[in-house]
């Protein structure tokens, strides 16, 4: 099975993207605050310091895909490399997978390679609009099958 062709795109922040994290962070926030204060007073204080726990949790999920900056997603047929919009710093290769598929709108999930800590993974929303000649391609990229690894059959080292 053919891999898609190499591609490259730059992805800007998206004023759509940190509303709809806005809300949902808001909406989060909301219930939670609705429930403390509709519960009844009688009850033990850590249901209470377990809602204020989960509400720091969504506050700090919500700063961190609040925060996005230009970056450039490559994809050079065997691999994901991801860089600063800029070319001020090598880009880092990794594993590129899809989240969130609505369409117009990917949640991507990058791995750097070589790291597994949930902390080194970085979310990317892209949305088409200011993509759209690039888009379709790029869509095949994210979901077009990786390269076996080993070796290949147009390497001459390929037993037969």
């Amino acid at each position: 099975m053919r891999g898609s062709p190499p591609c490259e795109i730059v992805v800007a922040p998206s004023g759509a993207w940190r509303l709809a994290v806005l809300l949902v962070a808001g909406a989060g926030l909301a219930s939670m605050a609705i429930w403390t204060l509709t519960s009844p007073l009688g009850e033990s204080m850590w249901p209470r310091l377990a809602v204020a726990g989960a509400a720091l949790a969504v506050v700090a999920l919500a700063m961190s895909l609040w925060r996005s900056e230009v970056l450039t997603l490559r994809w050079d047929g065997d691999q994901w490399s991801v860089g600063p919009g800029v070319a001020s710093s090598a880009p880092v290769r990794g594993e590129l997978l899809v989240a969130l598929d609505l369409g117009s709108f990917l949640l991507l999930r990058f791995r750097p390679e070589g790291r597994s800590a949930p902390t080194a993974v970085r979310w990317i929303p892209v949305g088409r609009r200011g993509l759209e000649h690039e888009w379709h391609a790029f869509r095949c990229a994210v979901y077009s099958p990786r390269p076996a690894a080993g070796p290949s059959v147009a390497d001459p080292h390929f037993p037969e």
